[in-house]
């Protein structure tokens, strides 16, 4: 059989292998001797030898017997000559190795040493495709199940990986990282290798393995609850639905009520989702965080590299409450206007930063960046900037703050610039939400039944609570269902009387009436300010104190209930209340009913707390959540747009509309023209003999044409 022929004899031996064996024991034969010529220049290509390996990779399976040595052959070529071999060649070999071993003639830790060994070539699409073999090959053998055994001794040989050859560390790491994000190798072992990577002396290495701990493992996006009415607790929708008529305040209101009972329930039902799950893996994250930072202050590398250090201790700090003090000192000293990326430094200020480091050691932080931000001889978005980064650093540890510098900050809430005004308001906002006696009377703003139950915490004060929050809800539909029956059994008492009080339905109908009215004059007026909503309830509460007063007449006792409402704080309310919920929960077994209605209650207080925020519902902060660079960046300024983007927009808005200009009105467009409209499309050069003809002139005008007529002849004479 002539070599030419090879792919013909390849398809008659996968055919009938028996039949066809003394052809292959020649093609066995011509490749032994054709090898032996090939490594005495094994830099020069041969492509008689190149097709002769790819045909016995191919056929291997059929003569196991006599190719036992075959790979055996390829791999102590690849070991001896590796970086001297053509590069054709080289791939060739690991082509025909890759087929052995996915007929399974090879086992994957006979080829990973080799691979590994083969880095030290400088073939850089060879090391990309030996990668890529590597994790499919992994994948492929842990598609059906995983072989603990197996990946284990492959972890360890990658391990021992880590500290040969610079290029060969990289691609483990690289492998590693890859497997990881396929959900393939995502167990403690493989984190835990690539934590060691972080004090790699390479700093492609330890570069590689910082990005890894930097990146986040988001959950998939899942479907709005808003869209579907559904999934929401109808209760939600009839405790939102209190209004007399469809106004765009009820409207507001329901889907405020539908947001919250939705987070709820999303927050009870979703399993625990962490945003860094490689992070949660690590075995000692205090020794390994104090590792890193020594290393942050021994070694002198570029910014970019250190920062990306700073990112993963701030990260590790944040996440499992670890306590390094000399970490928030060091990059204290980076938070100037004028440092390079230094929105990155004040998210990793705030993602450090947690309810367990004490007060004193956050003070000289935030006191830094007071005095560097928020000032007025840096510019407005500077000062911006720093309130946006206060605001999260005080979101993870409110204590930090002190009631003096909060009032000046605060104060900021009046600026001239709208970016740094919005940024103190939201800063008020998150006080107002989390610790609102931080803050003065008048800037608590109108008490909600959130804002009361809310309860200040002092540092490490932890709250049990030993009943089920919203219970006495329950309590108050039963006194409902008692009145009703109360009143029942009043009409049926008095059912044999004739007289019939009207003032109690008239007066109700005005009640109802002034409250529709107070609607849209609230929804008229939503744009006004808060300090003007802050004052106007001052008055109603003053002029309602002055009116009940008033109408205190010695004549007239008042009732009992107005004087318990009066007597009672709002403190002794929200105690109360705690006193009925936890009796409700001591006493009775609480149904599915039971708690569908606490929730809907509780959804109800969310979205009164959140009525008063210009800004979403959403607005409230979670402190175990990410520190976002957006929040830190948010400026809310009018960006100034350039005339291409001005055109994008206006082009934009042209769209749709019909074309401006002269319109052909006519019935028929190929019905005939007038001449006047023909008289449009023609060449002025047509019409030039013709313009000035046919016009009247006025008296006028021929008075001054005879005159000047008369004194040209009169200067002939």
């Amino acid at each position: 059989m002539a070599q030419m022929n090879l792919p013909q004899l390849q398809n008659l031996i996968k055919r009938d292998p028996e039949s066809y064996k003394d052809e292959f024991l020649l093609q066995r034969r011509h490749f032994q001797s054709l090898l032996s010529v090939f490594l005495l220049r094994p830099s020069q290509y041969n492509k008689g030898l190149d097709e002769l390996v790819m045909f016995m990779a191919q056929v291997a399976h059929c003569y196991k017997g006599e190719l036992s040595t075959f790979a055996q052959e390829i791999i102590d070529v690849l070991q001896n000559h590796n970086t001297v071999l053509d590069p054709n060649i080289r791939m060739t070999f690991c082509r025909a190795l890759i087929l052995l071993r996915n007929k399974g003639l090879l086992t994957p830790t006979d080829l990973l040493s080799l691979f590994f060994s083969l880095l030290r070539c400088q073939d850089k699409s060879l090391r990309k495709f030996l990668q890529n073999h590597i994790i499919n090959d992994i994948k492929n053998i842990n598609s059906k199940h995983k072989d603990m055994k197996l990946n284990s001794t492959l972890q360890t040989f990658m391990y021992s990986m880590l500290n040969d050859h610079a290029k060969a560390a990289k691609m483990s790491v690289n492998i590693m990282i890859e497997l990881y994000k396929k959900r393939i190798w995502n167990d403690a072992k493989t984190v835990n290798v690539l934590a060691t990577a972080c004090f790699s002396k390479v700093t492609k290495v330890m570069v590689a393995a910082l990005k890894f701990f930097q990146s986040s493992d988001d959950p998939e996006p899942t479907k709005d609850s808003d869209d579907s009415d559904d999934e929401i607790n109808p209760q939600a929708k009839a405790l939102a639905n209190k209004f007399n008529k469809k106004t765009r305040k009820r409207k507001n209101m329901l889907e405020k009520t539908k947001k919250a009972a939705a987070k709820e329930k999303k927050k009870k039902g979703d399993a625990p989702s962490f945003n860094f799950s490689a992070l949660n893996l690590i075995h000692d994250p205090q020794s390994f965080s104090e590792k890193l930072f020594a290393q942050l202050e021994k070694r002198h590398e570029r910014f970019e590299v250190r920062l990306m250090t700073i990112d993963v201790i701030s990260r590790l700090i944040g996440l499992h409450q670890l306590f390094l003090f000399n970490f928030y000192p060091y990059i204290q000293r980076f938070l100037q206007p004028h440092q390079k990326e230094v929105t990155k430094l004040l998210q990793y200020v705030a993602q450090s930063a947690h309810e367990l480091v004490p007060p004193d050691v956050l003070e000289p932080v935030l006191k830094t960046m007071v005095n560097n931000f928020v000032t007025e001889r840096n510019s407005t978005d500077a000062m911006a900037i720093g309130l946006n980064a206060i605001r999260e650093l005080c979101a993870r540890c409110p204590l930090v703050m002190n009631e003096d510098l909060l009032k000046d900050l605060i104060g900021y809430s009046r600026y001239r610039d709208k970016s740094v005004m919005m940024a103190a308001r939201a800063l008020l906002h998150l006080y107002r939400a989390s610790l609102p006696t931080m803050l003065a009377k008048k800037d608590r703003g109108r008490p909600t039944q959130a804002s009361i139950e809310i309860k200040a915490k002092k540092y490490g004060e932890i709250e049990a609570v030993d009943y089920v929050a919203g219970a006495e809800v329950l309590l108050e539909e039963q006194k409902k269902e008692l009145e009703k029956e109360k009143e029942k059994e009043d009409a049926g008492s008095d059912s044999d009387s004739d007289w019939v009080d009207v003032s109690d339905s008239a007066s109700e109908g005005a009640a109802s009436d002034i409250e529709e009215e107070e609607e849209e004059e609230d929804e008229e007026g939503g744009d006004e300010s808060e300090e003007e909503q802050e004052e106007d309830a001052e008055n109603k509460e003053k002029e309602t104190a002055s009116g009940s007063k008033s109408d205190a007449q010695p004549g007239k006792p008042a009732t009992p209930a107005k004087e318990k409402v009066v007597k009672l704080s709002k403190e002794q309310v929200a105690e109360e209340k705690r006193r009925e919920a936890a009796l409700i929960s001591s006493t009775r077994i609480l149904t599915d009913e039971d708690f569908a209605a606490i929730d809907a209650a509780q959804a109800r207080k969310h979205a009164e707390a959140a009525k008063n925020l210009k800004r979403k519902a959403e607005a409230l902060y979670d402190s175990a959540e990410r520190v976002k660079l957006e929040d830190i960046e948010n400026i809310y300024k009018k960006k100034r747009h350039d005339k291409e983007a001005r055109m994008e927009t206006v082009l934009k808005g042209r769209e749709g509309r019909e074309k401006f200009g002269w319109k052909d009105n006519r019935k028929n467009p190929f019905s005939s023209k007038t001449n006047r409209e023909k008289k449009k499309n023609k060449n002025f050069m047509m019409l030039k003999h013709k313009v000035g003809q046919k016009i009247k002139r006025s008296f006028k005008d021929k008075q001054i044409a005879l005159r000047d007529h008369l004194i040209k002849l009169k200067k002939m004479k």
